[in-house]
């Protein structure tokens, strides 16, 4: 008998001469078809846009036909002629059914071993469940492709993304398909207890910031709900969000910095009340718990936590974080100034005046002269009633010459721009209206984008579905 002159077994040789002959072949085709396509009589008259799209598709159309000659000559995924049904019925086997996927490659046409339940009326391809394809006539490289893309962009937008940049075929339906069921997918999988890493270490100082915006929803979603519109009617349901970072970098003028990639977000439709009698935290107050605990925010060193005036806030905040600074974000807190100014004195000079020096006022720590200066408009002027109102409630969280002693940020930006960056430049654009599942899903996805946690996910899951196959 000859032996194979690797000393390996016989067969693997055989598939190794086969593997390289399959290379060698592809390589061959390539470089004619390259050689084809540059057969110009000059190379002034080469347009090497038209060349390299070209010969990426050719390369595409190859190595997707290369996997298909590889996937149909595997018939191991006939395992015989019975298979147990997930109903707990017993499926037969109706032969092989062929079916185009939408690969990274191109079209994709696959022959499967089908197998058909009576019992549930509803049939199943094994090979489907072990390669990720039972949903969406999608391959896991263009579902993860899809994710993504939806995660910053409109469907529609998506859609054409994908077909620009990767030569995939998803239409705006398939995208939105997609994007919802991962991001539910996520929302599930975010509640999981995940092992902290070691680069995800508390850091000696820590801030947690809570936010709320409206998302534009369906009528039926804010049927019989009190709102803001003049008839008392909502058109939007709130989104709450927590974001966490670190602070310990300093710019060229020695001051506090958000730390680069410290920020991670997490945020939902859902509610921050509960009634008074209940042990249970909030379904938002779940969610603050959770990303503090996945971030390490209770074991750092010093914790504070910033938001606007909202009770919501203050009040989840003593009830998780007791120890915890509390800082009414020194942007919020200029904000109502800003507003109180204009209404006063619209976009004259004075009023750009009196605004810098309330702004003055509000950083030195002087917020008895801040609410003098606002008492002598009080009675004309409601919102400087209000403000006056809003500076007494949160009088403690704005020590911000106390905070600055203390090393402590009042104010990042990052409050404020978690929600336009999370929720407002992705759910609030012209002519978007959801529902709350629908947003809810958009947003986990999204918060999992931008917290650099998509990649974990994506591991977990493709491991989730090899154990079940």
């Amino acid at each position: 008998m000859g032996g194979c002159p690797t000393g390996e077994f016989p067969g693997s040789c055989h598939r190794g001469r086969r593997k390289r002959g399959l290379q060698t072949d592809l390589h061959n085709e390539i470089v004619q078809e390259i050689e084809t396509l540059l057969g110009y009589p000059s190379i002034t008259d080469l347009d090497l846009e038209a060349v390299e799209m070209a010969v990426r598709r050719q390369a595409l159309r190859l190595a997707a036909r290369a996997l298909e000659q590889r996937l149909n000559t595997d018939t191991r995924d006939h395992e015989g002629p019975e298979l147990p049904c997930p109903c707990g019925g017993s499926a037969k086997y109706h032969g092989r059914h062929g079916k185009t996927f939408a690969s990274v490659l191109g079209p994709l046409h696959l022959q499967r071993a089908y197998y058909h339940c009576e019992q549930c009326a509803s049939g199943f391809c094994p090979r489907d469940r072990a390669l990720g394809l039972e949903s969406f006539s999608l391959t896991p490289g263009v579902l993860r492709m899809t994710a993504s893309a939806a995660a910053l962009l409109s469907f529609a937008e998506s859609s054409g993304l994908l077909r620009e940049l990767a030569g995939v075929e998803v239409s705006a339906k398939q995208v939105e398909r997609v994007a919802e069921a991962l991001g539910a997918e996520i929302a599930v999988d975010e509640q999981q207890p995940v092992e902290k890493r070691g680069e995800m270490a508390p850091a000696p100082t820590m801030y947690l910031g809570m936010d709320g915006t409206g998302v534009p929803m369906r009528a039926q979603e804010v049927k019989d709900r009190a709102g803001k519109q003049a008839d008392g009617t909502a058109k939007t349901r709130e989104a709450k969000l927590v974001t966490i970072w670190t602070a310990e970098s300093r710019d060229e003028k020695g001051k506090l910095v958000r730390d680069s990639g410290s920020v991670t977000y997490s945020a939902a439709i859902e509610s921050a009340a509960t009634l008074d009698t209940s042990p249970d935290l909030s379904d938002f107050g779940v969610r603050v718990q959770r990303e503090a605990n996945r971030r390490g925010f209770p074991e750092a060193q010093r914790q504070a936590v910033l938001g606007d005036g909202s009770p919501w806030i203050w009040n989840t905040a003593r009830e998780l974080f007791p120890q915890a600074a509390q800082i009414l974000d020194r942007f919020h807190a200029k904000e109502h100034l800003s507003q109180v100014g204009k209404v006063i004195y619209g976009d004259s000079l004075e009023g750009k005046q009196w605004i810098q020096t309330r702004y003055d006022d509000l950083d030195e720590g002087r917020l008895k002269s801040l609410v003098e200066a606002l008492h002598g408009h009080a009675q004309q002027y409601k919102g400087a009633g209000e403000c006056i109102h809003y500076i007494w409630n949160n009088r403690r969280r704005m020590r911000y010459p106390k905070f600055h002693q203390q090393g402590l940020c009042t104010s990042t930006g990052v409050v404020e721009a978690g929600c336009k960056l999370v929720i407002g430049t992705r759910l609030k654009r012209a002519g978007m209206h959801w529902t709350v599942k629908g947003a809810n899903t958009i947003i986990a996805l999204r918060c999992s984008k931008l917290s650099g946690r998509f990649e974990d996910f994506w591991e977990r899951r493709s491991d989730q579905m090899k154990g079940a196959a």
